[in-house]
């Protein structure tokens, strides 16, 4: 190797962990602007506490962790149903919860009840419902989603080391704003703030929180954001997952959700989706997440006021592409292809049943359909003998 070629390669990685890092804004910005403007969280402490989680996921695993908004408490704030007390103690509990499941181990018996099939199911089924809702947000604008597409998975096969995700945002936001599809943002000066603390008033609220954001979430942090994504990690990174256990995944989901939500953080766990969609587009590292979430703090700390605005330039089509793509990667998985024949039953029945509903209801179908697939094996097992 040259002395030129050595000092590319670190350029190189460097653009890849950038690209990488942008990876996952399908998943992000939809419901985190939604959170800041039509929720009414303080941009401070949300963007405060995505970024510290961001950093301490980049370093603890050494991997292209994902840090995800909880799918099902940000739908229920955003329709008005929690205020900013009760989703600090949507936080709290599921906190609570995911610290105990990870520290008694119960989560690791849990995760070894799982056969592999319905694991596969799993990560089909939430492959397509990422796909089709980046579908969904492609034909919003079509004359900005599909060329956005396009790029996305045609210039890696021209240029791989490209960083396609951040020069794919940067055109769709220069179009948008040349179009008049997306506000020019007025961008305040530097100014500090500070994430306010903020507690449940009464036990009332706590409840809220509970029977409205909790019990439909805990289903689906618990298979998407820990038994799942510690598979991910397992088939992306075999020689480097050794932390993304079930357990730890656990863990780092409660404490980053034990520690911020008192000041103003939205519920987050990890996501299998995220972590594919940062591989997809270059990162390899720990690295990645950091750089996001430094950014973050940036915004947090410095320009919150100004954050939902920025973040509002960036056309949802665009956005929409990112998602397809990585939900595309995540439904195709190496599990899936060498899967057995007998296995795609439940493969298929899972799958469904996750991308119709939800991956709780996916795990409860294909469970069902393994246990149906064990007895007719046992039962033909002694007549093929």
């Amino acid at each position: 190797m040259t002395d030129r070629q050595a000092d590319i390669r670190p350029q190189r990685s460097l653009m890849r962990e950038c690209a990488g890092a942008c990876g996952d804004l399908g998943t992000f910005v939809p419901h985190v602007i939604g959170a800041m403007t039509v929720a009414g969280l303080a941009p401070a402490g949300v963007l405060f506490g995505f970024g510290v989680s961001f950093v301490a996921a980049g370093l603890f695993y050494g991997l292209p962790m994902a840090v995800q908004p909880m799918k099902a408490v940000s739908a229920v704030l955003l329709t008005g149903q929690l205020n900013l007390e009760a989703t600090a103690a949507a936080g709290l509990v599921i906190g609570a919860v995911l610290l105990l499941l990870g520290a008694t181990g119960l989560i690791g018996r849990v995760a070894r009840l799982i056969p592999q099939s319905v694991t596969a199911g799993l990560q089909l089924g939430l492959g397509l419902m990422m796909g089709w809702l980046g579908l969904t947000m492609v034909l919003q604008t079509p004359w900005i989603g599909f060329p956005a597409l396009a790029l996305l998975f045609g210039v890696p096969r021209l240029w791989p080391q490209a960083p396609v995700a951040p020069l794919v945002l940067i055109a769709a936001v220069a179009v948008g704003l040349s179009t008049g599809l997306t506000p020019t943002p007025e961008v305040a000066g530097f100014s500090l703030h500070l994430p306010r603390l903020v507690l449940p008033e009464s036990w009332s609220v706590v409840w809220q929180a509970v029977e409205m954001a909790a019990l439909p979430q805990m289903p689906l942090t618990l298979t998407n954001a820990v038994i799942v994504t510690a598979a991910i990690c397992r088939d992306l990174y075999p020689d480097r997952a050794n932390r993304a256990t079930v357990r730890n995944l656990a863990l780092t989901s409660g404490a980053m959700n034990l520690l911020l939500a008192p000041f103003g953080a939205m519920p987050m766990c990890h996501g299998a989706g995220g972590i594919t969609a940062q591989h997809r587009f270059g990162a390899r590292t720990g690295l990645a997440p950091v750089l996001f979430g430094a950014v973050l703090l940036v915004l947090a700390l410095g320009f919150a006021g100004s954050a939902a605005a920025l973040f509002a330039t960036i056309p949802l089509s665009a956005v929409g592409a990112l998602l397809l793509v990585a939900g595309t990667d995540l439904a195709l998985s190496r599990r899936l292809f060498d899967a057995r024949p007998d296995c795609w039953p439940v493969i298929g029945v899972t799958a469904v049943a996750t991308a119709l509903f939800n991956p709780a209801l996916g795990l409860m179908a294909g469970w069902g359909m393994e246990v149906m697939r064990g007895t007719v094996k046992r039962l033909r097992a002694p007549t093929q003998g």
